[in-house]
């Protein structure tokens, strides 16, 4: 690996002779020398090249090797740069000692040592040399660091994910077995209640506005019940991509209203007032069933979380499309849940005692977005929400 790691060596010298006569003698397979006549086309040299060892002679005219040396040590590009004098002068001029002192490594006496020089130069290539591997080699340990540390933030954004999965199913499935439950144990009290008044022979205890008092209570545990089975199928539809779509021409103010209908006994049970404003007709091709399953999701929304206050939908035209928005004035959703409520077996902060899967929004969404639609959000705690279902004409 030493071997291939190239090495560009400076000479500067202001005679052209001893520039060719140092080029012949230090120039190796591997090697790129580049010599300059003058200390300034030394410095342009510097900027634009990386060099392993710059040989300088002492006296040139102008800038002589001492103050290229300086310039070399001032200069952050050229500061580790290995500089060896080369000097015809006498050594009772003290020239070595200025070199060292101007930050040369070696300094050497003209007339010049062949094997002397040779083997210089090959210690300084070498040492180069070894720097760039063992420089290359750190970049490459901190890149594997780099990596490493980046894969093991990933596995534990992953482990994170994955506890959270986890909580979500086991939050779930204790949110299922309570919700399936509660409309269960009403049919099993039931049907154990009549059990026990046929087994006394007591006939009377089913008279009809008993029976029929009786057989409205089923069917509204036993629609709970399917409204949860026909939420958990969704999502498996949904995952699959599988949730079918079923357009036909259809007047969605007529719709809304029915859906408020069907829902005046639930808001007299929760103490809330509905008021709906929608007029005329508002024709167009959607899936009248699945749209229905919006609407009655926002509805069961607004009046859990605001029992007790009023509930207001408003049927409007926009450019495009129809718009529906549901208001209610219950406990309302901070900003930073408001994306949050919109996931899978989600419900808003604060709301952990309201009965519910997590899942009416989620799948609400999916529905409006395979509609071309969409549905925003406005909210803030104590302020109550409004929900709006946008949907094109077709």
């Amino acid at each position: 690996m030493l071997s291939n790691q190239g090495s560009k060596l400076l000479i500067v010298d202001d005679l052209p002779e001893n520039l060719l006569a140092l080029e012949a003698l230090i120039k190796e397979d591997g090697r790129e020398v580049f010599k300059a006549h003058s200390a300034d086309e030394a410095l342009a040299l510097l900027l634009e090249h990386e060099f392993a060892l710059a040989i300088l002679d002492v006296q040139m005219p102008g800038m002589d090797g001492f103050g290229l040396a300086e310039l070399m040590r001032g200069t952050e590009k050229t500061k580790h740069i290995p500089i060896v004098f080369v000097s015809a002068a006498g050594r009772e001029l003290n020239y070595a000692f200025k070199g060292y002192e101007s930050g040369a490594v070696d300094f050497l006496q003209k007339p010049l040592d062949t094997h002397a020089v040779r083997s210089k130069v090959t210690v300084f290539v070498e040492l180069y040399r070894q720097r760039k591997v063992m420089s290359q080699q750190l970049d490459a340990l901190q890149r594997g660091r780099a990596e490493q540390e980046a894969l093991l933030a990933e596995l534990r954004a992953t482990q994170d994910e994955l506890q959270r999965a986890v909580r979500m199913r086991d939050d779930f499935m204790s949110v299922v077995s309570h919700e399936l439950r509660t409309p269960l144990n009403g049919l099993i009290l039931d049907t154990q209640l009549r059990k026990l008044h046929l087994a006394k022979g007591n006939s009377a205890a089913f008279g009809e506005d008993k029976l029929r008092k009786m057989f409205d209570r089923d069917e509204r545990q036993i629609q709970s019940l399917i409204r949860l089975i026909e939420d958990m199928l969704d999502v498996s539809r949904i995952r699959t991509g599988k949730l079918s779509i079923r357009p036909v021409r259809f007047d969605l103010v007529q719709l809304v209203r029915n859906v408020s209908e069907n829902f005046a006994q639930q808001m007299l049970a929760a103490d809330c007032s509905l008021s709906l404003d929608a007029e005329g007709e508002m024709v167009g091709i959607w899936d009248e069933f699945r749209i229905e399953q919006v609407l009655s999701n926002l509805l069961s929304n607004a009046l859990r979380y605001g029992a007790g206050h009023p509930v207001a939908v408003h049927v409007a035209a926009v450019p495009g499309g129809a718009q529906v928005t549901v208001r209610d004035q219950g406990i309302g959703i901070p900003l930073e849940d408001q994306r949050r409520i919109f996931q899978q077996f989600e419900r808003a902060n604060g709301a952990n005692a309201v009965a519910g899967l997590g899942l009416g929004l989620f799948i609400s969404e999916q529905i409006a977005r395979a509609h071309g639609g969409r549905i925003e959000v406005h909210s803030a705690p104590g302020q109550g929400s409004s929900f709006t279902l946008f949907l094109p004409l077709s």
